[in-house]
């Protein structure tokens, strides 16, 4: 067997464990890779390994021994799969490696909306506590989760992981409908009454032409007072401009979020321009727990060996 040429496109966003696959190969790593750079970088590769680094048709068309586009992510989005599979490329993705890593995170950010931990937070840091009359400071509203309905929108592995959790806490799960569905499943409540009636909206959906701005102004005006949306998913789920006038206007009680229309956001944002104590940003790290982040590795690789062993898995 030849040497097979593997090119990783962006290592540094992979744990750093080394690649020690078992087959003849030659293996280049690049720490991260421009649009500019992918075709170069790509030219005579047998097999591509990418996390965010966009392959389109071109990049496919151009080099016709290329065999395996092994993604280091669940999302599929950077490829041309269409043009991948024309072309016979077999694209696999790494699925399940952080249900518990994304949905703890989401949990994170819903009892800290639900408790003002941010507001509270500030006021501490203000010297308002060092100023009360009293043994304590009560500033923003507070909330248990107990009795409360949260609302999931896609019930992958992560949002039945979410609801374990929320149910352990006494919480109202419901899960919704896709939006303008023609009708709605069992074991669904609709989109309209997931929005309508949620203390708790949380996204775990993917990012496409359906669910693009699936939460709009529209949406933030139809939720209950106070509620809580929190968007581990995918950035453009949610139309930012709007959620940042709910935010200021107190529509929706406070908003937290992992993900972004841009990432990074070298343009800028309006949710990281806001600066509101009922908003928390963090940056796309929900899935990177050490242990996610090792399952994602040894599946990854796992991948790899299984395609050039001839029994493919996680195919897309």
């Amino acid at each position: 067997m030849n040497p097979l040429k593997v090119v990783v496109l962006d290592r540094d966003t992979i744990v750093k464990r080394p690649f020690s696959f078992s087959f003849p190969h030659e293996l280049i790593e690049y720490g991260a890779t421009l649009p500019e750079e992918t075709a170069d970088r790509i030219a005579g590769a047998d097999i591509v390994i990418s996390n965010k680094v966009v392959i389109n048709a071109g990049h496919i068309a151009a080099n016709p021994q290329l065999k395996l586009i092994a993604l280091a992510a669940t999302g599929t989005n950077n490829v041309d799969t269409a043009a991948a599979k024309a072309a016979g490329i077999t694209v696999c993705n790494v699925r399940a490696y952080g249900n518990e890593s994304v949905a703890e995170h989401a949990f994170m950010l819903m009892i800290a909306l639900m408790r003002n931990l941010p507001a509270y937070q500030r006021d501490v840091a203000a010297g308002l506590w060092e100023k009360s009359p009293f043994f304590c400071h009560f500033g923003a509203p507070m909330r248990d989760l107990n009795g409360k309905t949260l609302a999931v929108l896609g019930r992958g592995n992560i949002g039945e992981t979410l609801a374990d959790y929320a149910r352990a806490f006494k919480m109202n799960v419901v899960f919704a409908e896709h939006k303008n569905a023609a009708a709605v499943r069992e074991g669904y409540v609709s989109f309209d009454e997931a929005v309508k009636t949620a203390d708790v909206l949380s996204l775990h959906c993917p990012l496409n032409d359906e669910t693009r701005n699936m939460i709009g102004e529209a949406e933030l005006q139809n939720m209950k007072a106070g509620a809580i949306i929190v968007n581990c998913g995918r950035g453009g789920l949610v139309d930012e401009n709007a959620l940042v006038a709910a935010l200021k206007y107190g529509k929706i009680g406070g908003a937290g979020f992992d993900v972004l229309t841009e990432e990074p956001p070298r343009n800028g944002n309006p949710l990281l321009k806001a600066r509101l104590p009922n908003l928390i940003i963090t940056p796309h790290m929900a899935w990177g727990s050490e242990e996610a982040s090792n399952r994602l590795f040894e599946i990854l690789a796992e991948n790899v060996e299984k395609f050039v062993e001839g029994s493919p898995q996680n195919v897309v």
